[in-house]
C-alpha cells in the first residue's frame, strides 16, 4: 500500500508528465541503444523499485549519456510506459495462444479448471521473467496515467473472449456474458498480481482458487444460457 500511495504522490507532484517515446530508432545502432536503455530500465526497476528509479541511474549503469537517453524517452514514465506495453504484449499473446488452440473448451470442469490454471501458470511465468515486471503491475494499477495500458490489454482479451464465448452459446446473455469476461479477465490480472506482490502466498493454490472461480462462474452461465433455451 505505502508503494502504490508514494507512486501516486510523485506524479500529484510532478502533474501529468509526457509518456510519449521522442522517437524510434530506424538504424541499428540506434535500436541497439534502444533496447540497452529498456533493459537497463528494467533491472533496476527490480532492484530499486519505482520510487528510486531515475533516468541518471539508466545512464550510468548502462553507460550512456544523458542526451542520449533523452532523445528516445523524456522521462522514466516514458520508459516505464513502453516496457508495460511490452509485458501486455506478452501476456496477450499467450492469452490469444491459449484461446486459439480451444482453452476454453471442455468436457468438465475438471478439465476447464486444469486449462485455466495452466494459462494462469504460464502468464505468472512471463511476468515473472519479465525484468520489474512485479514493479511495473504496481505502476499500472497505481499511476492514472498508465492505466490505459492495462485497460486497453484487458479489454482486447475480454472483447476476444466474449466473440469465442457467445459463439459457443449462442443463447447466453449478451449483457451478462460481455460483463463476465471482463471480470474474469480483470480477477485472474489481480490474482497474478497478488502472486508476484506477495511473495509469502501460496502460487499454487491461488492459482487452483482462481481457477475454480472463473471455470464455476463459467458453468452457472452456460447452463443458464441452456435451461433458457428449453
Amino acid at each position: 500500500m505505502a508503494r502504490s500511495t508514494a507512486a501516486k504522490t510523485i506524479v500529484a507532484k510532478t502533474g501529468t508528465p509526457s509518456l510519449d517515446t521522442k522517437s524510434r530508432p530506424s538504424r541499428r545502432r540506434g535500436k541497439d541503444t534502444f533496447e540497452v536503455i529498456l533493459t537497463t530500465a528494467g533491472e533496476l526497476l527490480a532492484e530499486v523499485g519505482f520510487e528510486r528509479l531515475t533516468t541518471n541511474l539508466v545512464c550510468e549503469r548502462a553507460g550512456l549519456t544523458p542526451p542520449a537517453l533523452y532523445r528516445y524517452f523524456p522521462n522514466k514514465y516514458a520508459l516505464l510506459k513502453e516496457l508495460a506495453h511490452r509485458l501486455m504484449d506478452a501476456q496477450d499473446k499467450a492469452v490469444l495462444a491459449w484461446l486459439e488452440a480451444g482453452g476454453t473448451e471442455a468436457s468438465s470442469i475438471e478439465e476447464s479448471v486444469a486449462k485455466n490454471r495452466d494459462l494462469q501458470k504460464q502468464i505468472n511465468a512471463i511476468t515473472r521473467a519479465f525484468p520489474g515486471g512485479d514493479w511495473i503491475l504496481r505502476a499500472l494499477r497505481a499511476l492514472p496515467v498508465l492505466q490505459e495500458v492495462r485497460t486497453t490489454s484487458r479489454d482486447m482479451v475480454a472483447q476476444t473472449l466474449f466473440d469465442i464465448l457467445k459463439t459457443a452459446n449462442p443463447g447466453a446473455s449478451e449483457d451478462r456474458l460481455r460483463t463476465a469476461t471482463r471480470l474474469t479477465t480483470q480477477m485472474m490480472y489481480a490474482a497474478t498480481e497478488m502472486v508476484l506482490e506477495e511473495p509469502d502466498q501460496d502460487e499454487d493454490k491461488i492459482n487452483e482458487e482462481i481457477c475454480w472461480m472463473v471455470a464455476l462462474y463459467y458453468q452457472h452461465l452456460t447452463r443458464a444460457a441452456s435451461a433458457s433455451r428449453d
